[in-house]
């Protein structure tokens, strides 16, 4: 069974930063796509960042140069490193795993509901 676990969040100044972790237990496969979601209450989920096995990575436009995902394979651990946050930037942040195919054919907000989701690490930014 995969499971998916965030950490890292929590409360930064407005120009701070922040680094979130998402490891992941029992996926073994050498492909995939794996994205940062964030969701406040009132509007829709969408997509921070996005990794492929490839090292391709794609970013929101709000969030390229200012954010940086990566993953460290031998730990299964993606990251989201995140700066000059702003209080827009204030979410919980969610980490998935997804179909392979999902980072060349869909776009960022999009993932599978059957994907593996993490319960998400809340980021707080302050002004």
């Amino acid at each position: 069974q995969v499971q998916v676990a965030e950490s890292g969040g929590g409360s930064a100044q407005s120009g701070g930063s922040l680094t979130l972790s998402c490891v992941d237990s029992g996926y073994n496969y050498d492909t995939y796509c794996m994205t940062w979601f964030r969701h406040t209450p009132g509007k829709e989920r969408e997509g921070v960042a996005r990794l492929n096995h490839h090292g391709t990575t794609s970013y929101r436009d709000s969030a390229r140069g200012l954010f940086t995902i990566s993953r460290d394979r031998p730990k299964h651990t993606l990251y989201l490193q995140m700066s000059s946050l702003k209080p827009e930037d204030t979410a919980l942040y969610y980490c998935v795993i997804d179909m392979p195919h999902v980072c060349k054919d869909f776009e960022l907000d999009h993932a599978y509901d059957l994907a593996y989701w993490g319960q998400g690490t809340q980021v707080t930014v302050s002004s």
